[in-house]
């Protein structure tokens, strides 16, 4: 699948638009527990808390989250781009 092509499930553009940081959606969607996708990503539980709490948004981080989740590398990124821009 081209990274273009990629949209959000319903679910998670729903999560969005109620607020909630996309890691975290994406996380709850999957089943993962912070520490679960902190293990699957190879990042400590306090990077996915800071990322899920909006004081980190790096790009290398988001692409291993995604990564780890089976999503396009800049499946995060884009989303929390075209946020911090609205």
């Amino acid at each position: 699948m081209n990274n273009s092509d990629y949209s959000l499930p319903e679910a998670i553009s729903t999560a969005l638009a109620n607020g909630t940081n996309i890691v975290r959606a994406f996380r709850e969607q999957f089943g993962y527990s912070v520490e679960d996708l902190a293990v699957a990503c190879g990042l400590t539980s306090l990077e996915i808390e800071t990322i899920e709490s909006g004081q980190n948004s790096d790009p290398s981080k988001l692409e291993r989250i995604a990564h780890a989740l089976g999503l396009p590398s800049n499946a995060m990124i884009l989303e929390e781009s075209k946020r911090l821009s609205a």
